[in-house]
């Protein structure tokens, strides 16, 4: 896939825009309390937790406001009842969108959402309609400095990948989500930085665009980032060269 750019390296972009902005805050709040929010308020026993924790100290979020994230999304704030909601449906071009989020107002974030994708070419579907074709998996994003592709596999494989591409000016690891403090951990060991670690959503195929498509899909996707409910935007489309040319020039 060789020029091509998929959603994780777009976004991983994003949030470093999202730091010189002073943005990073809110989306990694926004991470803790989902975490918290599907699998409890121990970071001991709930990993996604853990990570976004992680995150969070390495953005230096203050303690306490990491703490008030947590309680939020488990629920223990006075007033605050979230309930956690999962869409799915399909932007131009076929490809498959996968949306979580925290509301206080089901009806509005639901309308909030249909919205977003009819205003881009894209149509929300039943629940379960493309959930199917991705899976929860660790995923790292490191730059390959002064190693080689080659020399990058071969660490990644001793690190403990299950796989392992280049895409753009990064390499994606990917592996159990059970294992990827066990990932970062090696990588540390062979003096290897990453951009990013965090559990996420990937897709098991990707869905090839045109522009005029591509650039449909990159407006749902940010609108939806953008939406205060909205916790995390999954896709499985790759953009076309040309166009990731056109953004890596911006």
């Amino acid at each position: 896939m060789s020029g091509h750019s998929h959603w994780a390296g777009i976004k991983h972009k994003k949030a470093k825009e999202d730091k010189k902005r002073g943005k990073v805050f809110s989306r990694v709040a926004k991470q803790i309390m989902s975490a918290a929010r599907r699998a409890g308020k121990d970071p001991d026993t709930n990993l996604e937790l853990k990570y976004a924790i992680d995150e969070a100290k390495a953005a230096n979020m203050p303690k306490d406001t990491i703490e008030r994230a947590v309680l939020k999304g488990a629920g223990e704030l006075e007033g605050t009842r979230l309930e956690g909601v999962r869409y799915e449906g399909y932007g131009a071009g076929g490809a498959a969108v996968m949306v979580d989020a925290l509301t206080d107002n089901r009806n509005r974030t639901t309308s909030d959402v249909r919205k977003a994708f009819s205003d881009h070419g894209g149509e929300l579907g039943a629940s379960g309609c493309v959930a199917w074709g991705f899976e929860t998996k660790g995923l790292v994003l490191l730059p390959l400095d002064d190693k080689t592709e080659e020399e990058m596999l071969d660490i990644a494989i001793e690190a403990g990948a299950d796989d392992f591409q280049k895409e753009g000016d990064l390499c994606e690891l990917s592996c159990d989500p059970r294992q990827l403090q066990q990932v970062k951990d090696a990588l540390s060991a062979a003096d290897v930085t990453w951009e990013s670690a965090e559990v996420t959503m990937v897709p098991q195929s990707y869905v090839d665009l045109s522009r005029e498509d591509g650039l449909k899909a990159l407006k749902l996707m940010e609108e939806l980032e953008e939406n205060d409910d909205v916790t995390s935007v999954y896709s499985n489309f790759n953009l076309p060269a040309e166009l990731v040319a056109e953004l890596e020039a911006e």
